[in-house]
């Protein structure tokens, strides 16, 4: 199919001094068991290409599902015809001149395991599914996977020629425990890239006894307490706290506005950069697409920019924004590859991608060890930030209380509030090396019309000082 379209390509026509094809074909395949249930398999392909027609000034583009040599040239013709018309009326004046003519090749790696059939991979769902009922309090237990492949071929009239490959494999469990007018869950999620090979490494297995337990030990737990306090978090809620209050406020489109309509836009302002002390100095951030089997790791973003490893924030001063190549030239500054589309049919925006916090030099029992009293928290369970993505309130699933030094027993319903800067300049203690874990998102959402697309965010175990922590019992 990749050799048929280049044919196809060559074939092409347009006036524009600039086009490109970006032709994605993906697979899905989502598996799950419920209360010892098989669910019927969702299963979906989807192919199609977008066109892109850059003139002197003007920018156009065009979706089709027609991969014939006419359907591709129908829709090079119309998105010719738009570039033509924006060529008075862009905010920002395109030139042909700067696109680049990227090559390159990204191939899913072999699996390091055989392949597993879909009544293989229904038993491993079953067998954590039974194992989670150990208590007539387990009233919910689910378990699933998402299993999902992309080929895609990026060309240029300019000579550009960039395919990669991507293979998910993510598996997904929630387990929930009731009693009276008490009700707790616990989830796991591992959101990853790689074939079945992960799931010996995923932690999956045993997953469904382990969340049963927890949820039960929430269950009868005391509330969290309130008053401002020493927070703990750990990787796996770190991941949003970096994507809510890091990852949305440094999108250089939301910055210029573009946000503004549908999900707000940004307390960052260009200004800030290069400045600004987002957090305390061993705040250390970056887009890092070299971790191969974080989600959003990738050679080329979908303009065909290359993508490498850059510092968003050193030493916790501000250094660049999460800007595309278009973004980039309309604010005059620099950024990274992360123009980035959810499929063939949208037109590439800038997104968060790796957005990771660098490890420190801090022991996980030397971090609890420094803390008078306060929380440990993991996994997200609720979460709000206003439309400038600045003050924020959080919710976890698991919380551990700690006093002078020492684990003390787990709390329900740990909640904590605060504001993006101020928070982040509390941060006391970062974790090393072996705190330091890989997660991801699959449903970050933004843009008219809406895209929905997976954010990868990797970190190590970080404390935070004097943070305004509050229970279930609060309103």
């Amino acid at each position: 199919m990749t050799d048929i379209l280049r044919k196809h390509f060559q074939r092409l026509r347009s006036g524009a001094p600039f086009w490109s094809l970006r032709v994605t074909d993906e697979s899905r395949e989502h598996l799950a068991v419920r209360q010892d249930t098989i669910e019927p398999p969702r299963l979906s392909t989807d192919r199609g290409a977008m066109l892109v027609a850059i003139t002197d000034g003007g920018y156009g583009y065009c979706a089709t599902s027609d991969l014939t040599p006419a359907g591709l040239q129908a829709a090079l013709d119309r998105a010719t015809g738009w570039a033509d018309a924006t060529r008075t009326a862009s905010v920002h004046r395109y030139d042909p001149r700067e696109m680049p003519a990227p090559k390159g090749e990204r191939l899913a790696a072999a699996a390091a395991s055989p392949s597993l059939s879909r009544s293989e991979l229904y038993d491993l769902l079953a067998d954590e599914c039974r194992n989670a009922r150990i208590d007539p309090r387990i009233v919910e237990r689910y378990a699933a996977l998402e299993l999902r492949r992309v080929d895609q071929l990026y060309l240029t009239n300019t000579g550009g020629d960039v395919r990669q490959q991507f293979v998910y494999t993510v598996p997904y469990a929630h387990v929930t425990a009731n009693e009276g007018a008490e009700t707790q869950s616990r989830t796991f999620l591992d959101a990853r890239q790689g074939g079945f090979e992960r799931l010996a490494d995923s932690g999956f297995a045993g997953c469904g006894a382990r969340l049963a337990g927890e949820a039960l030990q929430i269950l009868t737990a005391p509330n969290c307490p309130s008053g401002r306090m020493d927070l703990l978090l750990m990787p796996d809620q770190m991941m949003l706290q970096i994507h809510e209050s890091i990852g949305h406020p440094l999108e250089l489109d939301r910055i210029l506005g573009d946000e503004r309509n549908y999900a707000g836009t940004s307390f960052v302002t260009r200004d800030m950069f290069g400045t600004y002390q987002y957090g305390s100095k061993l705040l250390n951030v970056t887009f890092d697409p070299t971790i191969s089997d974080e989600v959003a790791s990738y050679d080329f973003d979908d303009d065909g920019s290359a993508a490498e490893k850059v510092w968003l924030i050193r030493e916790g001063v501000l250094q660049r924004p999460l800007g595309g190549r278009i973004s980039q030239a309309r604010a005059a500054m620099a950024g990274t590859a992360n123009s980035r589309a959810c499929s063939w049919n949208r037109a590439p925006i800038d997104r968060m991608v790796n957005l990771n916090i660098e490890p420190g030099s801090h022991a996980l029992d030397e971090m609890i060890g420094s803390v008078k009293r306060g929380v440990l928290m993991r996994s997200n369970v609720s979460w709000s930030i206003d439309d400038s993505r600045n003050k924020f309130q959080f919710g976890c699933e698991w919380g551990e209380l700690i006093e002078d030094g020492r684990l003390k027993g787990v709390v329900k319903n740990p909640n904590y509030r605060g504001v993006s800067a101020d928070f982040w300049r509390s941060l006391a203690m970062v974790g090393n090396r072996d705190t330091f874990e890989v997660h991801g998102t699959l449903f970050c959402g933004k843009g008219e019309p809406n895209q929905v697309i997976h954010v990868g965010h990797a970190a190590p175990a970080c404390l935070f000082r004097e943070v305004e922590v509050f229970g279930g019992q609060d309103e």
